[in-house]
This record gives C-alpha cells, structure tokens and sequence, in this order.
C-alpha cells in the first residue's frame, strides 16, 4: 500500500494529524537501530519515533545526523513498561514498529541471564501487547498496511559444522547460549502473536555485523581499539570459529526493505556471504591497521595477537542463506568484507574521543572484553 492509501487510512481514524508515516524504532540508539535511523533518514520522507531505555551500549551520538530533522524524536522507554509503550502507540499513531531493543552481548549472558530474558523476552511480549491491542484499533486499510518487524540472529539457529548448508528459514531451532535462547523465545513469540491474533509481523535473522559506532566489547571493535592503543588482541581457543559478516549499512537497507515490502508472517535470513575464521578477521585487522597508521608503535600488529581459554558453549560457526531476500526483494550486500572493514577502521581510527571515552566510562582500569566474534 503507498503512502496515500496508508495516510487516508490512518486520517478516516485519527484525524489529519496521523498523515505522516511514522515508524517506531525500538532500540534505535544501539549500533544496528542507529544505522537503520540514519538509513531511513537518507532514503525516506518517514517519522522516525526512537524508543530506548539508554542502557549501557546505547549511542545517542549516533544518529546525531538525523537528530536536529523534525520527522526525529527520541523517548526513553523500558520496552518492558507496558503502559507507557501503549502510550506512546497512543500518541504518534505509528504505521508500524521495527523492534530492534535487545541485549546482545553472548559473553554479559553467560555472566549474567536474567537481564537477557527479562529484555528480549518479557520486552518483545510488553511490545506486541501493546502493538496488537493498538492495532485491534485501526480501520481495515490501516491494519492492513500496518507492520511489527522483529530482528532476531542466526544464533536462534545453533550451530554449523564445517560442510553443513547455511542456515535458513525453515532451520530448526537449537539455541546454545542464553543470549540465542532469550532471542529465540522473542521469535516464538512473534510468530504466536501473528498466528494467535493475525496481527501482521515479520521476523528476519541476521549474521554478526561489524561497521562505525559499534560497542567496543563485539570482535571487531575490541580488535581495532586494542591494537590502535597497542593493548593484547585475545582471541578465543584456536580462533577456527567461523562467522558471516555483515556491513551494518547493507543491514539497515535490508530491513528497511523487509518492512516495507515483507509478506506478513513470514521470515527472511539476511547474511554477508562472508564467512570467515576469527582469526582471520583479527590479522586482516592487524594487516589493515599496519597499512592505515603506518607510524604506529605497534606494527606488525599481529604481534599483538593472543589465544585465551574458549568460553562455555562456544558455537563453532554460523552462516546465513540469503536466497529468498536476493530472489523476493534483489537485496545484496553492497560492501564486500574487505571494504567495509576498511570503512570501519577508518572510522575507529579518525573517531578516539568518542570509542577511548566508552572505554574508560564503561571499563575503568579493565583490560576490556575477549575477541570472542559473536
């Protein structure tokens, strides 16, 4: 449905004010939500509504382009207050919800469980309720035209052996971490609230991401932050698991597109077709490094590079099939690896403030994190 049948929809319920299209963006200031805001920013005329509680990894710097753009507004909301999501359904009439809030840190869940079932699973029912009883509400042609798009991982998925066929989206279910379980339980619950009471969801699964303005506690920033400082770059057992990387940018388009143009109910796999070991990402980090700071202290940087005992259940590889995004949507990655890793460390190298200033605002006097790669 285009934008006038949608907003005459919306109109006929809610009067000429609901004309905009409005999207809400859970968890828009985390590293995935913010690109996916600067995305919509460059490419729509949308509203963009962004909902997050500002917890630890939250970047509001982030979507700083967009900021200042009158169609942007940011609300800090615990997804998991249920009367103050309804709320704001209540106040900006969204056309639709792109549910990205989550905790997403596999090495925090080992530590930690409960905040990852409370957010991902209890967060993503206090967002469906709320969605669902918003939606019983709209006209035929809004219902119609209205979506809920949750972002989940491959990591649902469990584990690939070396010669097994990507992941898809007929794959079984078998979570090894409590991070996959607690997303897990969040798709399951989606595709309930769509089967249950046919409210209009999508779900797509994602491989590990990389780019500007990650968390540096994820592979690929700790790499590039450790080794621009000339701290140890640990990585996990051999470093022989293997992850499919993609582009945050190229992330962002695809959802961008599954939300508006995904049949609802169904799920879409998107994935870098990158697959690599992890410690090959570290020594392309270190070759890259070398070759962008060539006054460093440190070179060669792979001699920086150090093997740590491996985590409990280690998930040894990951790969998503992409065929039905490419053949549904003629959706690819824009970036190859290696370009999109050169980005990302031009970033990380032009940007210390923002990257030494988390560091030492979030691991005061820490040697920081493990280059564990999802």
């Amino acid at each position: 449905m285009g934008k006038g049948s949608l907003s005459k929809g919306l109109a006929g319920l809610y009067g000429a004010a609901a004309m905009d299209q409005t999207v809400f963006i859970t968890g828009g200031a985390g590293f995935i939500g913010a690109a996916l805001i600067r995305h919509i920013g460059r490419t729509s005329d949308w509203r963009v509504v962004n909902i997050d509680n500002l917890t630890y990894a939250a970047n509001p710097e982030a979507v700083e382009s967009f900021a200042a753009d009158p169609r942007y507004s940011l609300v800090q909301v615990d997804i998991c207050d249920g009367s103050a999501v309804r709320e704001l359904f209540r106040r900006h009439r969204p056309a639709g919800v792109i549910h990205l809030a989550a905790e997403t840190h596999v090495d925090r869940s080992i530590d930690g469980p409960d905040d990852f079932v409370v957010t991902n699973v209890t967060g993503t029912a206090r967002m469906l309720e709320a969605a669902r009883a918003y939606w019983d509400g709209l006209d035929a042609g809004s219902k119609s035209a209205f979506r809920f798009h949750h972002v989940s991982t491959d990591e649902v998925f469990g584990s690939l052996r070396d010669g097994d066929a990507a992941f898809d989206e007929t794959s079984p279910y078998a979570p090894n971490s409590p991070y996959a379980a607690s997303k897990a339980g969040a798709d399951h619950l989606v595709r309930a609230w769509h089967s249950t009471y046919a409210l209009p969801t999508l779900v797509t699964n994602t491989s590990n991401n990389y780019g500007p303005w990650q968390f540096p506690e994820k592979l690929i920033p700790l790499t590039i932050t450790n080794a621009l400082l000339g701290k140890p770059l640990p990585v996990y057992g051999t470093g022989a698991n293997r992850r499919d990387w993609l582009f945050v940018e190229d992330h962002a388009a695809a959802l961008w597109t599954v939300f508006r143009q995904g049949s609802p109910g169904q799920t879409y796999g998107i994935g870098g077709r990158s697959e690599r070991r992890n410690i090959d990402v570290v020594r392309s980090i270190c070759g890259l490094i070398d070759e962008l700071v060539p006054d460093a202290l440190h070179r060669p940087h792979e001699k920086l590079i150090e093997f740590v005992a491996d985590r409990p259940g280690h998930d040894f590889r990951y790969a998503m099939n992409t065929a039905r995004m490419e053949e549904k949507f003629r959706w690819s990655p824009a970036h190859s690896f290696e370009a999109g890793l050169r980005r990302t460390i031009e970033w990380y190298r032009d940007h210390p403030d923002w990257w030494r200033g988390v560091r030492a605002r979030r691991y005061p006097g820490q040697r920081l994190g493990l280059a564990a790669g999802g």
